[in-house]
């Protein structure tokens, strides 16, 4: 089973974000993407001319720094892939070695813009619960690959207040995927989508095209009403 004990930098491309959030054909603006690490959305969604913020607590450290965190945790990712490929939809990429290639793509995409980016305020270095961003900051929150994946490390109560936070920060908020690591559904989405409805929150699941966890192509979709 895939299993990891912390958070690791591991970022995906900006078409993987397009498909799993739904973005194709969206006028986006005043976009913010939590837990984005070293994805490489960020740096070309703003060469599409899109105003994206990104945040993670791994942006207190260099472009050096993060490369070194990535390169200590790839052959790990990879071999536990490896490992477990039944558990993975070999369609949109070929086999373990073309994922890899395709995410550190990305991944150099993001160490190329981080400096000029962190420059220009797209990269804030914050961690949820708490966000350093006014209310109604952006239109959209984004959260890929953080929330419910990590239900093993983050009680129910820590999903709560981190979606509230987003909500905080924009009327509306995706969230992918709603299964943690290991391929079973979060133990924490039926209780939240619960809290959230009795907040007066409109909660929503999306099917989505993009499926690279076997089973993981469902979306929760809120908005604050």
């Amino acid at each position: 089973m895939f299993e990891l004990e912390n958070v690791v930098p591991w970022g995906r491309s900006f078409d993987e974000y397009v498909e799993m959030f739904g973005l194709e054909g969206e006028t986006l603006t005043r976009l913010l993407g939590c837990g984005d690490g070293p994805a490489g959305f960020n740096a070309d969604a703003t060469a599409r001319g899109w105003q994206v913020v990104s945040c993670d607590p791994l942006y207190r450290f260099s472009a050096g720094q993060i490369r070194g965190r990535i390169e200590a945790v790839r052959d790990e990712v990879l071999r536990q892939t490896r490992q477990d490929a039944e558990a993975f939809v070999w369609s949109r990429f070929r086999d373990v070695d073309h994922l890899a290639a395709v995410r550190t793509e990305a991944m150099e995409g993001f160490l190329a813009d981080y400096p000029q980016g962190q420059a220009e305020g797209r990269y804030v270095e914050a961690a949820l619960p708490s966000l350093p961003f006014a209310d109604d900051s952006f239109d959209v929150a984004l959260c890929s690959h953080f929330l419910f994946l990590y239900s093993s490390q983050f009680d129910l109560e820590f999903h709560l207040a981190a979606v509230r936070e987003l909500l905080r920060c924009a009327a509306r908020v995706r969230i992918f995927p709603l299964l943690q690591l290991g391929g079973a559904r979060s133990p924490h989405l039926d209780a939240l989508c619960r809290e959230l409805r009795r907040d007066g929150v409109r909660v929503s699941l999306a099917t989505t095209p993009y499926e690279f966890q076997r089973g993981g192509n469902e979306r929760l979709d809120l908005t604050r009403c």
